[in-house]
Parts: C-alpha cells; structure tokens; sequence
C-alpha cells in the first residue's frame, strides 16, 4: 500500500532477525518458515498471471491463495510480538515492511502499534488478500451504494448538504464492521464488493500481511485514496425514507487528502527471504 511511506535508514533498531540459514535443516520449524514465505510468492505469481486492473482471479485461485494465507502466521515472516514495531506512544507510527512489488501483485506488512489506525482508504481496481498475523484489529469496510430499500438511485445531485461542505459526497453500504482476532480467516476484498474501502483500527498490537493484486500505481490512476465518513442522518435525500435498522448500515463518504496524524514508515523486511525468479 503506497500511502506516503517514509523510508527508515535501517539502523538496526527492531531489526527482525534472518533465520532462514540459521539451523538449516536441523528441524522442520525452521523449515517451514522460508517455505510459506517462498511459496506465498510462488501462488501469487499464479493466481495474478492473467489478471490485471479490475480484473479478480477466478474463485480456485483466490480460494487457493486465501487458504495458504490463512495458515500463515507471524513465524513464518520472522515476526515477535515483543518487537520495537509494536510498541505503544503517544503518537503510535505504523511500519511497513515491503516483500515484493512486481506490475502483477505486491507483498508487505503492516505492523501496528495499540492504537494505531490506517484510516479509511480505497483499493481502485485491485483484489486485495489481508491476513491478520496476531493481535485484535477492528476493521470497518464499505462498497459504494446505488441506493438503499428499492435500488434507489442516491447521487451527490439529490443531497441537501450545509453550503460549508457541498461537494463530493457519495453513498456507501457497510460491509465489515467488527473485531478480528488472529487466528483467523483472511480478509478479501474486490474491486467492487467485499469492502473495497476499509479502516484498521489496532485494539492490541498487531501486524498484518498484506497481498494486492494489482498494486497501486498513480501513473496508472490507481493511487491511495482517503475518505472523511459522516452518520447516514446527517444528511437529507429527497423522496427517500429509510428506517433507524437500515441508517445503521449506511455512511456518507467524502474524499480527502492523506491525513496529516498518519505515520507509516518503511523498513527492511529481514525474516525468511524469497527466491525471486
């Protein structure tokens, strides 16, 4: 995820350790741990061949990528929950750790410290696969909605919005509004179902393996996009009536620029290594 990541001079500080040679072949453990990052690499590969933007692999390969991913836990990327990474401050900075990028798919993790959210952001034209590796993350997720009740057609031109705030508002339907604790199964969103923009909120410290397919690209118009969310009611729709049950599962969305409170900063990724070919 390109979401203005700051690059670290790699000091040493939380440094994760290699140990894809240390002990090689002196028990299965060990083994196991290069063998779900390379072959993480190796399905992927597979699975995003022939797709592209706005084009989802088919149910098999999706369904095969989801199954290793949800057998994946932080050994197999060298991660400790005691690591500098997941520490709580007073400002929590979230790291990430970058495994690959080709045009096809991109590979990192998300390490959160308590706390700390990656706000409500968008995935244009992407396939997207996150595995909570440990921890308790609240994730809340949304599709863009052509309406509510009967497929009514809710445009930014039918608002009545305060003139402080008129432009760019777009109905969206909750998908996703709870707690996960790993383990569990792997999150999937599509270009356009399953929660194509989603918020990550760390109730604990955290990391989450991320697998995007394709990745994000501005010159190619797929960038990170945040959005603000406003309650349902705070806005008025013309001939539209919707009951109190039904309000709950809709929001206003709003564009916005990367907000100024988030801190993400990239690191080198040092557990098991891939054999890129």
């Amino acid at each position: 995820m390109k979401m203005g990541i700051e690059q670290s001079g790699g000091s040493g500080k939380g440094k994760v350790r290699n140990e894809s040679k240390k002990g090689k072949g002196k028990g299965k453990g060990k083994q196991k741990k290069w063998c779900e990052v390379q072959r993480l690499y190796e399905v992927c590969k597979q699975v995003f061949a022939d797709c592209g933007p706005a084009i989802v692999p088919s149910p098999d390969k999706v369904q095969k990528l989801a199954a290793l991913l949800d057998g994946m836990t932080q050994a197999d990327v060298g991660l400790k929950p005691n690591m500098p990474f997941f520490s709580s401050k007073e400002a929590p900075t979230i790291t990430y750790m970058h495994l690959h990028e080709c045009d096809k798919f991109s590979m990192g993790i998300f390490c959160l410290p308590p706390k700390s959210v990656i706000p409500l952001h968008n995935h244009p034209g992407m396939t997207v696969f996150s595995k909570l590796l440990f921890g308790t993350m609240h994730i809340k997720s949304y599709d863009w909605s052509s309406g509510v009740d009967k497929d009514i057609d809710v445009t930014r031109a039918n608002v009545d919005a305060p003139k402080s705030d008129p432009d760019g508002l777009r109905l969206a339907k909750v998908k996703i509004d709870s707690e996960f604790t790993a383990p569990c199964k792997t999150s999937i969103l599509y270009p356009t179902d399953g929660g194509n923009m989603h918020c990550f909120t760390a109730k604990t410290a955290c990391a989450v393996l991320d697998v995007l397919g394709p990745p994000y690209c501005d010159p190619d118009g797929r960038h990170c996009q945040y959005y603000y969310e406003f309650p349902f009611p705070k806005f008025s729709v013309e001939g539209l009536v919707v009951s109190e049950e039904e309000m709950d599962g809709y929001a206003w969305l709003k564009e916005r620029g990367k907000p100024k409170d988030l801190s993400v900063v990239g690191v080198p990724y040092n557990g098991p290594k891939i054999a890129k070919k």
